[in-house]
């Protein structure tokens, strides 16, 4: 069988795992080949550190674009996640019009929010210029915060209902993704999780672990890549959260009881065999 393979459009944050030092080796593990586009390269994550050096490399995007066309490389996959500026969703913009295909799959995780407030480097029009993203995509994967914002609807803290949840699921989907996944998704104070809606199908699902206290960075990140490894492997969309979910949350109890500091990321790399392993079940 022909190796399927994704092009990940992230920055590279040299420590702190998150961005592309993570979606290279959860992708790879999937058995899937990684094209990488940074887009930056920062000494560390922004989240809790200071200091940290910044390079960017918004003019590099589009001529590593254009190189690859010139081989006429097919992607499975365009996967992209934090984009830091108006320049460079317009220039991801040009790159999924250069690679899309009938049969490819455009994802789109719309990093620009969490928890009710819109992150400090990004003005109150950048919403507006990734929900245009967003409708090229085939799947996106926001949280509840970045939903609100490209719905331009006021942000619920939650806990949710299901009934809050699918029609913010098919709100979603009207911009245009087929399939929408949405994170952090609770019910409750116990469990935490995500929900997904296939528009085609007209069909909800719902993945939840238990909840473990505290805030961990790069989580998003590994939960996209995970999702991108079980959907490339031929998994339906219920069955990729699910594995996605609970390989994220395996990822944060592991360092949670390992005392690990938060802003050095989650322990993904030792749930490798185990993600691997739910990939393979059928």
């Amino acid at each position: 069988m022909k190796q399927k393979r994704v092009a990940a459009i992230h920055d590279i944050s040299c420590f702190g795992k998150c961005s592309l030092t993570v979606a290279l080796p959860i992708i790879s593990a999937a058995g899937i080949e990684v094209s990488a586009v940074p887009t930056a390269v920062l000494s560390t994550h922004t989240g809790g550190f200071e200091g940290y050096t910044y390079r960017d490399l918004t003019d590099d995007i589009l001529p590593i674009a254009n190189h690859w066309q010139s081989l006429d490389i097919h992607f499975d996959s365009i996967y992209t996640g934090f984009l830091g500026s108006f320049e460079q969703i317009n220039i991801v913009s040009e790159v999924f019009d250069k690679f899309k295909t009938k049969d490819n799959l455009i994802v789109v995780d719309p990093v620009m929010a969490d928890n009710g407030v819109l992150y400090s480097l990004f003005s109150e029009k950048f919403p507006s210029a990734m929900k245009k993203l967003c409708e090229k995509a085939d799947v996106i994967v926001p949280n509840i915060t970045e939903a609100c914002l490209l719905l331009e609807e006021p942000y619920n803290a939650g806990p949710y209902t299901k009934e809050y949840i699918e029609a913010l699921l098919r709100r979603l989907a009207a911009l245009g993704p087929q399939k929408v996944i949405l994170t952090g998704v609770y019910f409750d104070e116990l469990q935490l999780g995500a929900a997904s809606y296939d528009a085609e199908l007209d069909k909800f699902d719902y993945a939840f672990s238990d909840r473990v206290a505290g805030y961990f960075h790069g989580t998003g990140d590994v939960f996209g890549s995970a999702l991108v490894g079980a959907i490339l492997n031929g998994h339906e969309l219920a069955d990729s959260i699910r594995i996605a979910v609970d390989y994220t949350a395996q990822s944060i109890r592991r360092t949670k009881e390992a005392g690990t500091d938060i802003r050095f990321g989650v322990n993904f790399e030792a749930g490798l065999p185990d993600y691997i392993k739910q990939l393979h079940l059928s």
